[in-house]
Order: C-alpha cells, then structure tokens, then sequence
C-alpha cells in the first residue's frame, strides 16, 4: 500500500503564499495521475488541481494563476505552489495518486489563511 505524506501547510496572511508538498513511497513515475483536492469545514471534497504521468495539468477555475502543480519523479514528489492566497483558500489539503484505477490519499495538511 503506497504512502502518501503532505507537509508544507500552516498559518499564512491573506495574499501569501505556501508550497505543500507530498512525498510518495513509492516511484511516482508508474502513477496514472497525482494531484491534491482541498476539504473546508462543512463542505465536501473538492479538485484542487491534478498532474499526469505525462505532465498534463488540470486545475480547478478558482486557483487558475494562482496555484501551480509540478511533480519531481526523482525525489518522488507532487508539490503545490500556491499564491495570491485567499481566506477563502483555507482548508485540509489532501495528496491523491490513482495508481492502476486505484485512489489513494494522504491524511491531509491544514492551510489557514487568515484576513
């Protein structure tokens, strides 16, 4: 079972920025796709943005410019850059990776962007 470990969030003022990363126990370069949704209090789970093994990227309308999503197949990363941050950002960040159909997440990283 593929681990799947975010770190990188915290406590940023309106209009700063974070970088999450997550770090996979395995070789990513095999994986269909990995990416990282966001889940606020209250409300369900929702795409962030998405990369593929071929370095395709899809991101949601409401961080398009602001939030960037690059992976490093030698170190076995998906990072998230992400700028211009809004309260409205704020969230449980969760890594996801769809391994042969399979999804598997991580256990979240908390992003607190305060006004």
């Amino acid at each position: 079972q593929v681990q799947l470990v975010e770190s990188g969030g915290g406590l940023v003022q309106n209009g700063g920025s974070l970088t999450l990363s997550c770090a996979a126990s395995e070789m990513i370069s095999s994986f269909n796709a990995m990416g990282w949704y966001r889940q606020a209090p209250g409300e369900n789970r929702e795409l962030v943005a998405v990369i593929s093994s071929g370095g395709s990227t899809k991101y949601a309308d409401f961080v398009k410019g602001r939030f960037s999503i690059w992976r490093d197949n030698a170190k076995n990363t998906v990072n998230l850059q992400m700028n211009r941050l809004k309260p409205e950002d704020t969230a449980v960040y969760y890594c996801y990776a769809d391994i042969l159909a399979y999804d598997h997440w991580g256990l979240g990283t908390l992003v607190t962007v305060s006004s």
